[in-house]
C-alpha cells in the first residue's frame, strides 16, 4: 500500500487525496464514497478482462487505469443503483485516479477528452482471480 492510500481507498485503489478532493467537491461524506468505491471494486475485478480488450489503459505500481465512454459509468450507475450524488462522486474519483495513473505512465497518450471517463481497478488483485 502506498504511503498516500488508507486501508479502506487502497482497497479500491484510489488515493486519499482523490478522496478527499472528491468529497469537498460533491459534498458527499468520504466514508459514504469510500463504501461505494469498494464495493464497485469487488465487482470491477471481475470485469478485468472485458475492460483490457474494450479500452485503452494504462499501469503503474499495481493499479491499471481505463479510458472509457460516459456510457460505461452510466451502466454502472445504473447497475448499483448509486445515490446521484454518490455516483457522480464514485465517477469523478475514478475518472481523477485514471487520469494521474495516465500521467505517470510512461508511453501512453495522457490525454482525455470531454465524453472520456476512467475506471480504475487492482490487477494485482484481479490476476489472483
Amino acid at each position: 500500500m502506498s504511503d498516500d492510500q488508507s486501508s479502506e481507498t487502497s482497497e479500491a485503489h484510489i488515493d486519499d487525496a482523490v478522496l478527499e478532493r472528491t468529497a469537498d467537491r460533491s459534498g458527499v461524506d468520504p466514508e459514504t464514497i469510500s463504501d461505494a468505491l469498494v464495493v464497485l471494486h469487488a465487482a470491477l475485478i471481475g470485469r478485468h478482462s472485458t475492460l483490457e480488450r474494450e479500452y485503452e489503459y494504462a499501469t503503474v505500481d499495481g493499479t491499471r487505469a481505463y479510458r472509457v465512454p460516459e456510457t460505461v459509468w452510466d451502466d454502472l450507475a445504473d447497475e448499483f443503483g448509486f445515490e446521484d450524488e454518490v455516483a457522480a462522486a464514485v465517477e469523478f474519483a475514478h475518472s481523477e485516479q485514471a487520469q494521474l495513473v495516465f500521467a505517470d505512465a510512461v508511453g501512453v497518450d495522457d490525454r482525455f477528452g470531454d465524453g472520456d471517463r476512467g475506471v480504475v481497478v487492482g490487477i494485482d488483485t484481479a490476476e489472483e482471480f
